[in-house]
């Protein structure tokens, strides 16, 4: 597949998460850079720096309100910027909770996952924050998807876990085949979730009713890091310590693909408008993939 650069930040910047804003826009976290940036469908970028540098902007995600909305795991902030670039930015009532993967649900407000404290939260775009316990100590919560039944799903990387978060904030736990899995991503499909183990290099999918399967990788010491789901069902993941993206496609063929630079530590990706995948490498680009069948 052909790989081409849609924007390079340097490797001082560390490109983390990549989305497609409600503008067309792809909008990407830098995390070691503390800053958002924009990058048009034409390729001309845009860098808007946050008010600390050291705010590790991690997870991005568009809002209900036109917004992009990001965790800032570092000073445990959640983060929100518009269209235009202008950014602000809502304490968390728990110190030091280190909020991570963020999503917005049916219920028109913004979930997300506080790894240091086993919590997850919501917030209102107003900025209003409520905090819901986990049923496992130490679960370490990471990613967080909206599912196709209206419920927030995340993974429990060290419960080796995934959970299903009710809006009333009611969680049901589903506990995974393998041990030692330690989920990472998760994304939604038509019917059910995708989700990547990066301690067993596997994929997994769930139902909204429980229902679990798992498929190895070719690689299982890939430390697959996020998926992403395109139109047509075909999963896409990162594999972060293999420097390659792996492609499941719909009739259950998996393939994995190399990443041209040595190291460049794929974490976010996403499938734009036009079906064409794009990566965050934390090595310092978002490169785009061609998605054609190989």
């Amino acid at each position: 597949m052909a790989v081409t650069t849609a924007a390079a930040f340097g490797s001082e910047a560390g490109p983390y998460d990549v989305v497609t804003g409600p503008d067309g826009a792809l909008w990407v976290t830098l995390v070691a850079a503390g800053a958002i940036a924009r990058v048009a469908p034409d390729g001309r970028t845009t860098t808007y720096a946050l008010d600390a540098p050291g705010c590790g902007p991690t997870v991005i995600t568009p809002g209900p309100d036109g917004a992009l909305w990001f965790t800032r795991t570092k000073d445990h902030r959640i983060g929100r910027i518009t269209v235009a670039g202008r950014a602000e930015s809502f304490a968390l009532p728990t110190p030091e909770c280190g909020p991570f993967g963020i999503a917005a649900g049916a219920d028109g407000a913004l979930w997300f996952t506080e790894t240091s404290a086993h919590r997850v939260g919501r917030i209102t775009i107003e900025g209003e924050v409520t905090e819901f316990p986990l049923p496992v100590a130490e679960c370490f919560p990471s990613a967080l998807v909206a599912g196709p039944d209206g419920a927030l799903w995340c993974t429990l990387n060290q419960a080796d876990a995934i959970a299903r978060v009710a809006l009333d904030g009611s969680v049901t736990l589903h506990r995974l085949p393998t041990k030692g899995a330690a989920p990472v991503g998760i994304a939604c499909g038509e019917r059910e979730l995708w989700f990547v183990e990066i301690g067993a290099g596997q994929l997994g999918r769930i139902t909204p009713d429980g229902r679990i399967d798992e498929f190895p990788l070719p690689d299982r010491e890939s430390r697959p890091h996020a998926v992403a789901v395109a139109p047509d069902g075909t999963c896409w993941i990162t594999e972060w310590a293999g420097n390659r993206v792996a492609r499941r496609d719909p009739s259950g063929h998996i393939s994995e693909h190399p990443l041209p630079v040595p190291g460049s530590e794929p974490h976010g990706l996403t499938v734009g408008p036009d079906g064409t995948l794009h990566v965050a490498l934390e090595l310092g680009e978002v490169v785009r993939i061609g998605t054609g069948t190989p």
